[in-house]
């Protein structure tokens, strides 16, 4: 166990190692595209956390339908944050002020730490909370699911034995062919200035940002089944999270298991 009294410090690390830790500590280990930076929460110069920065997919469309005067340089999204299990449970709070000092001193160009909480794995951002982030409302967004429970992302359906492919959204058919669920769940926003004076931008924002923030009770998923037309509203997340013996996302898990396969990813 790690006294919060030793001297913590951010860094910025390799993108393999940062890859590593992130491969063996996240629930969902595949990097995002748009990484910029990749940090190291280190605790007396041990690595124990994972924090990194960078943009999802459609950076400048997200910024711009929060803050229409906005641009992707002014923003920088987490993209991935992990921490080792032996860590206290405050720990995350420690790092992303760590990370936010960080920011400050290295990259004070970017006015805002966007992120989302992804309740369609079911978390509302208890962290993001802790720190005092703002919090700008939910935006629905959707997933496939196997007959298996594997969570997948429509353009990773693949399934070579029989020549079925599919690099699109499926339609009514095709999701019947393939035994897929369409599952739809809430994604929270978070958002914080990265210094006092770019606070009174967030009166600018489309959205309001406050301090009431969702809970459990708050978390919701709707189904449509193979062969259904009409959604169902349940509180039990559909799918699984278990990343072994997975079968479409596979090829990029295989990718974060060794540094070799690291570097021919990167």
């Amino acid at each position: 166990m790690f006294s919060l009294r030793r001297l913590s410090v951010i860094k910025e690390i390799h993108k393999i190692n940062a890859s590593n830790f992130v491969y063996e500590k996240h629930y969902s280990p595949v990097m995002p595209k748009l990484t910029k930076h990749f940090c190291g929460y280190f605790v007396d110069e041990k690595l124990v956390g994972i924090i990194t920065f960078g943009w999802g997919t459609r950076p400048k469309h997200t910024i711009q339908k929060l803050f229409p005067q906005l641009d992707t340089k002014d923003y920088f999204e987490i993209g991935k944050m992990c921490m080792d299990d032996s860590m206290p449970r405050n720990s995350e709070t420690q790092m992303l002020s760590c990370a936010l000092k960080w920011l400050k001193q290295n990259r004070p160009d970017i006015k805002f730490l966007f992120t989302w909480a992804d309740g369609l794995v079911g978390k509302v951002g208890y962290v993001y909370q802790a720190f005092n982030m703002f919090y700008g409302g939910y935006a629905w967004t959707d997933t496939y699911v196997t007959k298996s429970g594997e969570k997948i992302h429509p353009r990773t359906i693949q399934e070579k034995k029989d020549g079925l492919i599919c690099g699109s959204r499926p339609d009514f058919d095709k999701r019947i062919e393939l035994g897929l669920s369409r599952v739809k769940g809430k994604q929270f926003r978070y958002i914080i200035p990265t210094q006092k004076r770019w606070k009174k931008l967030l009166k600018t924002s489309t959205e309001t940002w406050t301090n009431s923030y969702p809970k459990d009770k708050d978390l919701m998923w709707k189904i449509l089944k193979p062969g259904e037309e009409k959604y169902k509203t349940t509180e039990i997340m559909p799918f699984s999270l278990n990343y072994d013996g997975v079968k479409h996302n596979a090829k990029n898990i295989r990718n974060y298991k060794s540094e070799n396969s690291l570097e021919k990813f990167f």
